[in-house]
């Protein structure tokens, strides 16, 4: 499985915005845009999914900006793969169409059903909130600021 910049970048604006949560001013597209390295034309597209997915609200005019709507540590890396990616599938076998050309009778069924699970299991016990603490800790002493 290879997530798309699209996941990638979402992740990233989620944990932005979880080193913020529970500020009362949101925070601006621009903001995350800076902060995580994500090209800002893009992140929007990004941020109306995640606002239409329920991870985040969205505030227009000058003072606006976006914030988490749920606490980051509730907030599964899982749910938000599904959300702007699709559904977890490292081959389309395993898919209920079932596009296996043996009909469901292939050898490798097994193997790929235990890759995603083991994708799976790391997914769903990695919140945004523990990613958000390990930006924190990579970033070198004093980077992150606020204003």
């Amino acid at each position: 499985m290879k997530v798309s910049t699209k996941g990638d970048y979402g992740i990233r604006a989620l944990i932005e915005l979880a080193h913020r949560y529970g500020e009362v001013r949101p925070t601006q597209s621009s903001e995350i845009a800076a902060r995580q390295k994500v090209p800002e034309s893009y992140l929007e597209q990004l941020l109306t999914t995640l606002r239409r997915s329920g991870f985040i609200r969205s505030v227009r005019g000058p003072q606006g900006g976006h914030a988490l709507i749920r606490d980051p540590r509730e907030l599964r890396v899982t749910e938000v793969i599904e959300a702007l990616e699709g559904p977890i599938m490292p081959s389309d076998c395993l898919d209920d169409g079932g596009l296996c050309a043996k009909g469901g009778g292939c050898a490798q069924t097994d193997m790929w059903a235990a890759v995603r699970d083991a994708i799976l299991n790391v997914l769903d016990t990695t919140t945004i909130a523990d990613l958000a603490a390990r930006d924190r800790a990579a970033q070198p002493a004093g980077a992150r600021y606020n204003i």
